[in-house]
């Protein structure tokens, strides 16, 4: 592609190096974190107050939320600027909770509402997920979740803009995404986020307090080992009865989901959506894991003033590792009328045909309609456009051959031919946010 920026290293994954705008950010978030705390109680009544709405539904998420709260404050090496981060995300997605319960509670008609047949995508980032989802998505006769109703599914009453006037969600979920660009200069190279870019559903699933999404915010052995030894069906039935509310709220009818939470999920995810089509990417899991171990690295930078990149790439060589393991143990559990593997070479050799197969698969038809939006959809995003980061394993505190014979049971189960690691250009960029 000409004109594409040059590949980057990104060189300061362990002490982060910000603008001046980033660090006076910062430094607001810092002054202001130092007075939050990190507990149920407190965060719960500020969502109460923030929104006059006490009824929270059923009360046995307090038990993971109290969890989550103390391996954040003892294991998640936060830095002041962090907690802020972290109240406010947990603050919103209580007061998710309860618009969504007061929503429900105001019209119990919702609850009869049918989720009917999703096409749900289930595999690791850098699978080809981002783009199948996006590409499917784009379709006009399903229905998707864009960035901004994932991260605020309903407005309060009081906030409902009159005819012709702007939903100030999307003014919040542009804030929020400017400071990720200046924070993250490089991050839409490896995962792209605009304010309508189609989102996963583990952002739904965070409001049950039940997901692997917090893991993704710092290791965290006692959340992982707790999430891990909980059945998540009934988090996953919640997650159903907040698609009921998005289908009232904006309509819509057969759903298109994403998470890769449901690799190590199956049981309950066919427990829940047992009509639905299911689609499980594949790729050599070794690159897996140094792109998203990179990813998760980079991003650990908005709430630590230093980042441990080694011990990041253990916590996540290990939990990808389980999650693999759990995908080969229950991948026969999925109907096989309803379930495709997808390997990443060859859907990026032709994603339409794959698309094609997969429409098949869930009865859904392929239209003309449906094709040319797709086809509009890939040439206003282009692959690579933004540019590329190099992953480097070493650079990870990760052996590249160590992993390659632990994720064997993987590769042979699905057939996975080794990716080569990357040779580093002989120009390359150096990356950071300074």
């Amino acid at each position: 592609m000409s004109g594409r920026p040059a590949p980057v290293v990104i060189d300061d994954l362990a002490e982060p190096r910000f603008g001046e705008d980033v660090r006076a950010v910062l430094a607001m978030m810092a002054e202001a974190g130092a007075a939050l705390e990190l507990a149920p109680g407190p965060l719960m009544a500020a969502a109460s107050e923030q929104t006059g709405l006490d009824d929270f539904g059923s009360l046995d998420f307090v038990e993971r939320l109290d969890v989550l709260c103390r391996a954040l404050v003892e294991e998640g090496g936060l830095s002041p600027a962090g907690v802020m981060a972290q109240h406010g995300l947990l603050t919103g997605l209580l007061r998710n909770r309860l618009l969504i319960e007061d929503r429900i509670k105001r019209n119990p008609e919702i609850l009869d509402i049918r989720i009917e047949a999703p096409i749900i995508i289930c595999g690791l980032p850098r699978t080809g997920t981002t783009h199948l989802h996006n590409l499917i998505s784009s379709d006009p006769a399903l229905r998707s979740l864009p960035y901004w109703e994932s991260l605020e599914p309903l407005l309060a009453e009081s906030e409902r803009p009159g005819p012709g006037q702007p939903d100030p969600r999307r003014a919040r979920t542009e804030q929020a995404l400017w400071m990720i660009g200046a924070a993250m200069p490089y991050f839409e190279r490896m995962h792209e986020m605009t304010v309508d870019h189609v989102h996963e559903e583990i952002q739904l699933l965070a409001i049950d307090f039940s997901t692997m999404l917090f893991d993704t915010i710092a290791p965290m052995p006692t959340w992982r080992d707790y999430y891990l030894s909980h059945d998540q069906r009934p988090s996953y039935r919640y997650l159903l009865r907040i698609l009921k509310v998005l289908q009232a709220e904006r309509g819509g009818r057969r759903w298109v989901l994403k998470s890769p939470q449901h690799l190590e999920q199956f049981p309950a995810l066919l427990d829940t959506f047992a009509d639905a089509t299911f689609v499980v990417t594949h790729r050599d899991p070794v690159s897996v894991t140094a792109s998203m171990v990179t990813m998760l690295a980079y991003s650990a930078r908005m709430g630590r003033d230093r980042v441990d990149v080694a011990g990041i790439g253990r916590y996540w060589a290990d939990r990808l590792e389980r999650m693999l393991a759990a995908c080969v143990a229950d991948r026969d559990v999925l109907p096989e009328d309803r379930s495709i593997d997808v390997r990443f070479p060859e859907f990026m050799a032709d994603d339409m045909a794959m698309v094609g197969r997969i429409y098949d698969l869930a009865g859904q038809t392929l239209t003309d309609g449906s094709r040319a939006a797709m086809e509009k959809f890939m040439l206003d995003h282009p692959r690579g456009r933004h540019g590329t980061v190099v992953y480097d394993m070493a650079q990870l505190g990760l052996d590249r051959d160590e992993r390659r014979r632990a994720l064997r049971f993987y590769t042979d189960r699905f057939g996975l031919e080794e990716e080569p690691a990357a040779p580093l250009p002989r120009r390359l960029e150096s990356g950071s946010a300074g």
